[in-house]
């Protein structure tokens, strides 16, 4: 797997996130990031590969455990990330500013971020870049001592999650986790 503790990284865009990818790109690989695109490489090219297309093929590699994180981008983020969490495994996110981001990561153990290349600007996207590369799962160290618990259940519940059981249990969780399973998580006050 490719990781970020490594500088390795995966990033796919349409047309309408080809700008802030390539300028967040320039970035990171200033500072020594290997970068995998898997996105379009000319934001003029026709026919335009659709967004969700894009997201599909991002989020399979994520899927199918070829990277731990990815950066994806569309007009709005949201159609690609969309697509991509249809992929298992995949907790994409869309965000808007760097709090969001390190609450996506410390809080919901996010592998793909996504962004918008109508509404967020390139020093703004680089800044949401950093904070996503530079924040790790249950790292926070918040007023709640059940904080890191708290999320590390619901993501472990996530990732289990199937639906057709949940349904032949009446819509409840069989077996649901408790705090206590987790609490080595728990922060000192």
């Amino acid at each position: 797997m490719k990781t970020i503790k490594n500088k390795e990284l995966l990033v796919a865009a349409d047309f309408s996130g080809f700008d802030l990818k390539e300028a967040i790109v320039k970035h990171l690989e200033n500072k020594g990031w290997k970068i995998t695109d898997v996105g379009i490489i000319d934001k003029n090219e026709e026919p335009r590969e659709m967004f969700h297309r894009i997201g599909f093929k991002a989020g399979s590699l994520i899927s199918e455990g070829e990277f731990e994180r990815a950066l994806i981008f569309c007009g709005t983020g949201v159609g690609i990330q969309l697509a991509a969490s249809k992929c298992p495994g995949v907790r994409a996110a869309n965000v808007n500013n760097i709090s969001e981001t390190i609450r996506a990561i410390e809080g919901n153990d996010v592998n793909m971020l996504s962004m918008g290349g109508f509404y967020t600007a390139p020093q703004l996207g680089i800044e949401i870049a950093e904070a996503y590369l530079n924040t790790e799962f249950c790292g926070g160290n918040y007023e709640w001592k059940y904080f890191n618990a708290f999320h590390k259940l619901a993501v472990d519940e996530i990732n289990e999650f199937e639906y057709e059981k949940y349904k032949a249990a009446g819509f409840k969780i069989e077996n649901p986790k408790t705090l206590e399973d987790y609490d080595y998580l728990y922060l000192e006050n």
